[in-house]
């Protein structure tokens, strides 16, 4: 018994201070306060959350002006992604296709207006330059911190001259063109080759996203467009030297398509020869990339490589084929209808040989 006293006195005393804490839960002072907050008054009519309403988000329009071979799919790309597009083309037709797929016509100040991003896909930057300064031309309208991107081939004195009228409205200018023709457009792996501030480069990188596999800023203002000159020296010069090649194979008895496959896995292969050698066996020159704008485009390397006391033996006979070419009608063909200049020299159609 004497071993239990301690624990019962130890019940007692906490017992008596339950008892002390229960009475202390009566005092006035101690009650917890309710909070009343004023419900907002609704508009008439409305029983809940559902018919509230907020400020609409702030969404970017983007333009787009040239709807041509390459810039009708761009634009048809950038549509089936989602962006809500004004558009601009002399071909009412074309602009007929692509308002059917979502995008609303504008005008040229229209566009300056609306639209925080404008691209522009014409054949040649005296037409870029008219578009954007020309009166009532998208410099008329066009609001600070807009960025406008020129993704046609042009020089790169023309990128720059557009970058510095634009910088002086506080617009950006980045110069993007392409290469990848038609197919690419289409397909939305154009590899794009940039020029301009990085901020600038950076607000059009989701667009390119939408219509290229590839995009890269390569420097400052007019960079991208030296860099397309530099591809088409390349591309042109090579389709040149394959029609040469093949136009020989075939006339020294060789079945061209065969000699195609022969070679194609070695050094020789390129994107190039994989691309036209089967559209010329099959005297397939519908225009993916017609000689009119690979014409535009060489003349322009040859006029900036002169500028600059760059000699350029090669690309300046190629000038002159492509000359030669324009002379007997073949300006709408593909690019690949080069090697029709060689079969007129050597009396020879590098075609499929029938089984």
């Amino acid at each position: 018994m004497k071993k239990n006293i301690p624990l019962i006195i130890l019940a007692i005393a906490c017992i008596v201070a339950g008892l002390f804490l229960a009475m202390d839960t009566h005092n006035e002072d101690t009650y917890t306060q309710c909070v009343t907050v004023s419900t907002p008054e609704r508009p008439a009519g409305q029983r809940d959350v559902i018919g509230l309403s907020c400020p609409p988000i702030e969404t970017v329009r983007i333009g787009f002006i040239g709807l041509g071979i390459m810039g009708r799919p761009m634009a048809k790309n950038l549509l089936n992604a989602g962006v809500e597009l004004l558009v601009s083309d002399l071909n009412k037709e074309a602009v007929a296709d692509v308002v059917a797929a979502g995008a609303k016509e504008a005008t040229y100040a229209e566009i300056g207006e609306q639209c925080g991003r404008i691209i522009i896909m014409v054949p040649s930057g005296a037409i870029s330059k008219s578009i954007l300064f020309d009166e009532d031309g998208v410099a008329s309208t066009i609001k600070e911190g807009t960025v406008v991107c020129d993704m046609s081939s042009v020089t790169p004195v023309e990128s720059k001259e557009c970058y510095e009228g634009l910088k002086d409205k506080g617009v950006g200018f980045v110069d993007a063109p392409v290469s990848g023709g038609e197919p690419g457009a289409v397909a939305g792996t154009l590899a794009i080759m940039a020029g301009g501030d990085q901020e600038d480069f950076d607000a059009m990188k989701e667009y390119f996203d939408i219509l290229g596999s590839s995009a890269l800023l390569i420097g400052g203002s007019g960079s991208g467009s030296v860099t397309k000159l530099a591809n088409q020296v390349i591309v042109n010069n090579t389709i040149a030297v394959v029609s040469e090649a093949f136009v020989l194979a075939t006339k020294a008895g060789a079945d061209p398509e065969k000699v195609y496959h022969a070679i194609r896995g070695g050094l020789a292969g390129s994107a190039v020869l994989d691309a036209k050698i089967p559209m010329i066996i099959e005297r397939n020159f519908k225009p993916g990339g017609p000689i009119r704008i690979n014409h535009k485009d060489i003349k322009n390397v040859v006029n900036t490589a002169h500028s600059i006391d760059v000699p350029i033996p090669y690309t300046a006979q190629l000038y002159e084929i492509l000359q030669t070419l324009k002379i007997h009608g073949h300006m709408n063909d593909d690019h690949g209808g080069i090697v029709q200049y060689f079969e007129k020299l050597a009396d020879v159609e590098v075609k499929k040989t029938e089984e």
